[in-house]
């Protein structure tokens, strides 16, 4: 599910960008410290003994949230 959900982000994602302005540069600035942010978070989770599942978990619960966002902007 989380391939399928996350396609679905890149694309309003790549739609947004496609169309520039304000709106793009503020999806960039957004992307790219989330990421970062997401990474540290996930080895963070592994590092105290969490699961990969979790992990997963977590990350779909991120994906759906950009994926609320995108479709509301």
């Amino acid at each position: 599910m989380l391939a399928i959900e996350s396609n679905g982000v890149i694309a309003l994602r790549l739609t947004t960008m496609a169309f520039g302005g304000s709106a793009a540069r503020h999806e960039v600035l957004l992307m790219v410290p989330e990421k970062v942010a997401a990474s540290i978070e996930a080895a963070t989770t592994l590092l105290t003994g969490g699961s990969a599942r979790s992990v997963v978990d977590r990350y779909r619960e991120h994906v759906q949230a950009n994926s609320a966002r995108l479709l509301a902007g």
